[in-house]
């Protein structure tokens, strides 16, 4: 029994202490990523949530663009002003559009680009498209 009992201890594997530092070291590297992607992944939805209640807010141009600085307030966006939104008349109706990027600096001149773009416009037409 003894004899079982001591082979069976020495096939038991684990993680070393270098394997169980490297992987911790990627978990932090990983963390710290997310804490900076998160916030700005937070404000675009905040952004998309602007724009569609500014274009429900007004008729005009200027009516929604004052209604979108009145929610970027509101709503702490700092990434893009009512200056920077794409509004397109779509015959009876009105669509607002917005594009932006987002550099993360990460260590040294590494640095991480987030390009952001969203619409009111039901077909999917993006700022992007139009502008090329």
């Amino acid at each position: 029994m003894n004899k079982h009992h001591h082979s069976q201890l020495k096939s038991q594997r684990g993680i070393s202490l270098i394997g169980l530092i490297l992987s911790l070291g990627i978990l932090v590297l990983i963390a710290m990523l997310a804490m900076k992607v998160v916030p700005t992944a937070i404000e675009y939805f905040s952004i998309k949530k602007a724009i569609v209640l500014a274009k429900n807010s007004g008729t005009t141009v200027r009516e929604i663009q004052i209604a979108f600085d009145k929610q970027a307030e509101v709503g702490y966006i700092t990434s893009i002003t009512s200056k920077d939104l794409v509004i397109a008349r779509n015959g009876d109706d009105v669509d607002v559009s917005f594009s932006y990027q987002k550099k993360i600096p990460l260590f040294g001149p590494a640095t991480l680009l987030l390009e952001y773009e969203g619409t009111t416009v039901k077909s999917g037409f993006s700022t992007k498209s139009q502008n090329n």
